[in-house]
């Protein structure tokens, strides 16, 4: 006892350090909080980024993305855009490409349009399971011939088919008088250890997973088909009104999709709600209006957004429920006011309705993260998303410092 009396710090160091840990304890969001001297003059963003995975691990993720915004720059955290013609431009004839599908990710609509762009439509196109593979090498053949695109669906199904599919990779030549050099071999499959090795390795590999929080999905809905087309975008006879109901669209589209995070606050059972269900939205949006020049079908739109596109995921009654609810404050005519909100912030509200430029400037303009009254809910609705975040950094940072550990090592052999 008289030795920890010796050794115990000075009253006024634990009153700050009681200071500092009340900051981060208190507050909901601590990453953004100040802390009292001497330690926010001391300590590195870094350092303080080990004081928030001490007190407060639901809050490390954003966190991270504000520490590695500050010290490496936003272009870092924010997802570019699913460039496909990028993508091309790196491939040839003899290197397949390959989309690592994930839940509520459908590659082959986007593939689709770029192969029209390119003059490549109709691509050969087949989903491989039990008995497809033969067809599978008649239209590879036809490719490397006639320089089409061939595009085989779910090669996880097709477990037994994928020695064959390696050795054809194998045998595709570079030379152009064997293969023509228009010719591209795209692949889709979900990660399964089945995959020829040497296609991978080889291949150029894609993933175009959902985009993760409300900014980067209304972003990424933006510069998806239709709306990236400035012909649909600008093609409607009441221009002003489609844009504002696009724009509450493609909000209530990435409100459904965050509320998943919430856990069973969010919905009772997580559903894939994908960008198919806006696509086709979008297009009834237009298709209404455009047929209905003096009044908005509003009840005609709410049924077929709400009960058909996305409802016809939804099995649960009360999740239903919901769902046509959440619309209501989406496709209503006070959307048309200057004042209207779609939450208490003043940022989450239908833009003027401008080109499609400003659009995208404005939703750029939006924070990284997001209130939970915007999906909705209550604000402590917080503490269950953040209990799945513990989660989800507990298993991240383990396998960051087991990296770190090996990196440390061979620099040491080195030395």
């Amino acid at each position: 006892f008289f030795f920890l009396m010796i050794r115990r710090p000075p009253r006024s160091t634990q009153s700050r350090s009681s200071a500092a840990s009340d900051v981060y304890k208190r507050q909901s969001q601590p990453q953004q909080e100040i802390l009292p001297e001497p330690y926010n003059i001391q300590l590195n963003n870094f350092q303080k980024l080990l004081i928030i995975r001490c007190i407060r691990p639901d809050k490390v993720v954003p966190a991270v993305l504000d520490y590695v915004k500050d010290d490496l720059g936003p272009e870092f955290i924010d997802p570019p855009p699913f460039d496909l013609e990028e993508i091309y431009n790196d491939s040839s004839a003899v290197t397949p490409l390959i989309f690592v599908l994930s839940p509520g990710s459908d590659p082959f609509i986007s593939l689709n349009q770029f192969a029209k762009k390119k003059g490549k439509t109709p691509l050969l196109s087949i989903s491989l399971g039990q008995g497809q593979g033969k067809i599978a090498e008649k239209m590879i053949s036809d490719g490397v011939e006639n320089g089409k695109w061939v595009v085989l669906q779910n090669c996880h199904l097709a477990v037994t088919w994928m020695p064959t599919l390696e050795k054809i990779c194998e045998q595709i030549s570079p030379d152009p008088k064997q293969t023509h050099p228009e010719f591209r071999l795209w692949l889709t499959s979900y990660p399964s250890p089945d995959f020829p090795v040497a296609i991978l390795q080889n291949g150029i590999k894609m993933t175009n997973e959902p985009p993760r929080g409300l900014k980067a999905n209304l972003l990424g809905s933006y510069l998806t088909d239709p709306i990236s087309d400035m012909s649909f975008f600008n093609g409607s006879t009441k221009p002003n009104e489609f844009k504002k109901l696009l724009f509450g669209l493609c909000f209530f589209h990435g409100v459904i999709q965050e509320r998943r995070k919430f856990g069973p606050l969010g919905w009772n059972i997580p559903y894939e709600f994908t960008d198919s269900d806006l696509r086709i939205s979008a297009k009834q949006l237009k298709k209404f209006l455009d047929d209905y020049p003096e009044d908005i079908p509003y009840d005609a739109l709410r049924y077929l957004t709400a009960e058909c596109n996305y409802g016809g995921r939804v099995t649960d009654d009360k999740d239903r429920r919901l769902i046509k609810t959440l619309l209501n404050d989406y496709y209503c005519p006070e959307i048309f006011k200057a004042d209207y909100k779609f939450a208490p912030d003043d940022v989450y509200r239908a833009p003027l309705p401008k080109d499609h430029q400003s659009y995208l400037d404005y939703i750029k303009k939006m924070p990284m993260t997001t209130s939970p009254q915007v999906f909705g809910l209550h604000t402590n609705a917080d503490i269950t998303k953040d209990i799945n975040a513990v989660s989800y950094t507990h298993l991240t940072l383990p396998t960051i410092y087991s990296v770190q550990i090996s990196v440390v090592a061979v620099s040491l052999k080195k030395k």
